[in-house]
C-alpha cells in the first residue's frame, strides 16, 4: 500500500485542495479498500481500484462539505507544500508559486466532471482506458472531457491571468 500512498494523496489532494483533509481522505480511502479487499479483482490493476475508491471518498467530502464548511479553511499555497524551486531568486519563486496558485484555483474552478478527467489523466498520469475505468465512463467521453476542461481551464486562465496554457 505505500507505493500507492503518494498518487493516492495527490488524486485526493488535486480535488480537495486541503492538505489535512486529502491526508484523513487518504487514511479513510485505504481503510476501505482493506475493509473490501476480498471484493477486489485481481485482474485489474490495483492503482485504478484505489483511485476509484480515492475518488468516491472526494465526491463524499464534496458533498458532506457544507456540513464541515466551518472547520474548512483554504491555506495559503506557502503554507501548503514545500516545494523546492530551481527559480534563483526568491522574487521568482514567490512569482512561480503564485502562478502555481492560480493554476490550483482555475483547476478548482472546474466542474467536477471534468476536474476528475483533467487531473487523472494530466496529473496523475494514468491513460485514457485507466481514467475511463476509475470514473465509470467511456474512452470516448474520457477524450471529450479532457478536451473540454483544457478549453475551459485555457478560458479561465485567459480571463484571469497572465498564463497560457498549450
Amino acid at each position: 500500500m505505500r507505493r500507492h500512498q503518494g498518487p493516492v494523496y495527490r488524486l485526493i489532494k488535486s480535488n480537495v485542495r486541503d492538505a489535512d483533509e486529502a491526508l484523513d481522505l487518504v487514511q479513510e480511502s485505504f481503510v476501505s479498500a482493506f475493509a473490501s479487499i476480498s471484493r477486489y479483482d485481481t485482474s485489474r490493476p490495483f492503482r485504478i481500484w484505489i483511485a476509484r475508491i480515492a475518488l468516491n471518498k472526494c465526491r463524499d467530502w464534496a458533498r458532506r462539505r457544507a456540513v464541515r464548511s466551518f472547520f474548512w479553511s483554504a491555506k495559503p499555497i506557502e503554507a501548503d507544500d514545500n516545494l523546492e524551486s530551481d527559480a534563483p531568486s526568491p522574487a521568482r519563486e514567490a512569482a512561480g508559486r503564485a502562478e502555481l496558485a492560480e493554476v490550483e484555483r482555475a483547476i478548482a474552478d472546474l466542474p467536477s466532471a471534468l476536474r476528475e478527467v483533467l487531473i487523472l489523466r494530466t496529473i496523475e498520469e494514468l491513460n485514457q482506458a485507466e481514467t475511463a475505468v476509475v470514473l465509470g465512463i467511456s474512452e470516448k467521453a474520457v477524450e471529450t472531457r479532457l478536451y473540454r476542461a483544457r478549453a475551459r481551464l485555457r478560458a479561465i486562465l485567459k480571463e484571469t491571468s497572465e498564463i497560457e496554457i498549450s
